[in-house]
């Protein structure tokens, strides 16, 4: 694809997610959600692979689907009420519909099964964006709806994807693949405090974008497409392993990191409205998620794969990578807890 070409489809891209964020009209936002998928689907299609023409059709009518069951659901709303406001009550049947879109267009449980075979069939640059910004949207209308919604699906849809996110990243050996049941993981945790406390839904999207943004960067740059990719490491940049290692752990939400803000906050707003078991079930599932995060660190950072005399390391075949733009995600990723009384002020 030519460099205007992209471009163009990059713009489309950030313009159909401008226009969903910013609209209280259910058409308009239906517009924006159409222009974000039809602008991603070459993308996913750039690489000439059967793979990634199987990606491109999986997301391409998932993404239809959901958007016509959100038509449908403003249509039907708009006829029993007479209202296309987004910020209006919905009515029953509009927005149980209205849920599993939005669960469908996330990747939320039950409604995960494209993410995982969307995400392998894409290259690492395209799930980079499907995982980061193609959240944003949908989430927007989650935060706009929220109190039409039903909070006891949403609390049940989000311990499911913590479950689903921890179980399936646990026998993965493709990176692509880990972070796509990473993000069902942490999309969980969002659903369950977005029907509670959205401040800290849109604070926790934000951390979770930095954070992915700084692994995924350094999966690009170190061309680790799986497990074992990264066990050589090491031999490309001493340094990257190191960024790396600590936004795998900050993801995983370990204390001193960046990940650790919204499971405390997360975990403390839960515990005050009285939902003790369900916090007790998604705080064990996130050690699931934990466990194939530490996998990765350890391949990446403490071991060496077998080699002869003669194996050909990284260094000596990829040139300079620029890491420029992987600087303030990783920055962010991995220092930003003494900042959180300043973060919730």
């Amino acid at each position: 694809m030519s460099p205007t070409n992209y471009m163009i489809i990059l713009s489309t891209l950030a313009t159909g997610t401008i226009i969903t964020m910013t609209s209280y009209h259910w058409l308009m936002a239906w517009v924006g959600l159409e222009l974000n998928t039809l602008a991603i689907i070459p993308i996913i299609s750039t690489t000439h692979h059967p793979r990634s023409t199987e990606a491109a059709t999986k997301y391409f009518l998932t993404q239809a689907a959901a958007s016509a069951l959100i038509l449908f659901s403003s249509m039907t709303n708009a006829w029993n009420t007479g209202s296309w406001d987004i910020t209006q009550p919905l009515t029953s049947p509009s927005h149980i519909l209205l849920t599993m879109a939005l669960a469908m267009k996330l990747g939320l449980a039950p409604l995960h099964f494209w993410l995982p075979e969307v995400i392998q069939g894409s290259t690492m640059t395209t799930a980079f964006i499907i995982t980061t910004w193609q959240k944003i949207a949908p989430m927007s209308l989650i935060f706009l709806t929220m109190s039409n919604l039903s909070t006891s699906v949403f609390l049940l849809m989000g311990l499911l994807s913590s479950l689903v996110g921890g179980w399936g990243g646990l026998n993965q050996t493709q990176t692509r693949k880990i972070m796509a049941y990473s993000s069902i993981a942490h999309l969980g945790w969002m659903a369950t405090i977005s029907s509670i406390m959205t401040n800290i839904l849109i604070m926790n999207l934000l951390i979770y974008l930095i954070m992915t943004a700084s692994v995924f960067l350094s999966l690009i740059i170190s061309k680790s497409k799986t497990i074992q990719d990264t066990t050589s490491t090491w031999t490309l940049s001493p340094t990257l392993t190191i960024i790396m290692l600590l936004s795998l752990l900050s993801l995983g939400g370990l204390p001193p990191l960046t990940g650790f803000i919204p499971k405390w906050l997360i975990m403390e707003e839960l515990i005050l409205q009285n939902f003790n078991l369900l916090i007790s079930m998604m705080a064990t599932s996130s050690l699931l998620s934990l466990y194939f995060y530490l996998r990765l660190t350890y391949t990446t950072a403490l071991t060496l794969s077998p080699n002869t005399t003669q194996t050909k390391f990284k260094w000596r075949f990829y040139p300079n990578t620029s890491t420029m733009f992987i600087t303030t995600p990783a920055t962010i990723s991995i220092f930003l807890l003494p900042m959180t009384p300043l973060i919730l002020l």
